[in-house]
């Protein structure tokens, strides 16, 4: 199978970009076949898999083509920063974890989703349509999340999976160092969570995701690889109900007094500077590589009046 990461991190691929349908093309078309009509590539390996793994295809890039990208000791990165506004590792290494998962034989309903970048259109559209395999699935987990150690347990600050899945899940792929993160914000796995019980987010190794100073961590990649190659998924614990919500206050929480109890002095100060200075804060977001599309996503904004509808016909 094709699917060398180094080669695959030379697309950049926003959402609708002609390298993104190149790439589908080459990498996922030979193992999935066709998308459905919102842009996902959905393959079960297995009868009625009840775990599913899920990654996206679409990245931040600012612009649309190839990109070079370098390797020392096992990092890799963009070789030019004027060229590439990141590394696309989110979510390219996600992808790559899949296909590798898929060639092996490892059982489970894998989905890579489009336009995850752009407000989750894919996975949203995909949970709307309600497809019979959800009816047996009991954990959703996507390989989206920074470092190294995560098993995310909360989505803006709503509890997604439990702690007894989080420790299970690293039981299962005898990674010790994968620990319950309370901490994440929003990807695709969020928008199955009412319906399926237990919904994570894994760390791959990649740093500074969406910012011209993105990295890869080759080496734990290819540890995570391993793991879930010879993972034992019968200790897997399924224990959160969707029914139920339960809410933390964190970063991504609503509540505006949870920034001023918490840290009052530093908060209103930043405030104070972000109306001060915005237009010199916009140009530091810009030169990392932030789009609107990312702040939002950080901060909790809704993209809803961000997103076009084209995305359901884009891939007809």
């Amino acid at each position: 199978m094709k699917n060398n990461l180094v080669d695959m991190l030379q697309y950049m691929r926003p959402e609708g970009a002609k390298a993104q349908k190149e790439f589908c093309l080459e990498y996922l078309e030979p193992v999935f076949g066709k998308p459905d009509e919102y842009g996902n590539y959905i393959h079960q390996v297995g009868v009625k898999p009840r775990l599913c793994f899920t990654a996206h295809h679409d990245t931040v890039h600012k612009a649309d083509g190839m990109q070079k990208v370098v390797v020392s000791n096992n990092i890799i990165s963009v070789a030019d920063p004027k060229v590439s506004s990141c590394l696309g590792a989110d979510c390219t290494t996600g992808i790559w974890l899949i296909l590798k998962m898929i060639d092996a034989g490892v059982e489970g309903t894998y989905v890579v989703h489009a336009a995850e970048e752009i407000g989750c259109q894919g996975s949203k559209a995909l949970v709307y349509s309600n497809p019979v395999w959800l009816d047996y699935t009991d954990a959703v987990i996507s390989f989206d999340r920074y470092g190294t150690k995560s098993v995310i347990t909360h989505q803006m600050g709503m509890r997604t999976a439990s702690d007894k899945f989080a420790k299970s899940f690293a039981t299962a792929l005898a990674l010790p160092q994968l620990v319950s993160d309370d901490g994440g914000s929003y990807t695709d796995s969020n928008e199955y969570a009412d319906i399926v019980p237990e919904c994570t987010n894994i760390s791959v190794g990649y740093y500074n995701q969406h910012t011209v100073k993105e990295t890869q961590d080759m080496s734990y990649a290819e540890l995570l690889l391993s793991s879930l190659l010879q993972a034992d998924w019968t200790k897997i614990v399924i224990d959160r109900d969707p029914a139920v919500q339960e809410c933390i206050y964190t970063k991504y929480s609503l509540n505006d007094d949870y920034y001023y109890s918490h840290n009052p002095d530093a908060t209103e100060e930043l405030v104070n500077l972000v109306l001060d200075y915005p237009d010199r804060i916009a140009d530091m977001l810009a030169t990392y590589g932030y789009t609107p599309e990312e702040v939002m996503k950080e901060c909790n904004i809704s993209p809803d009046y961000f997103v076009n509808d084209y995305v359901a016909n884009r891939y007809m």
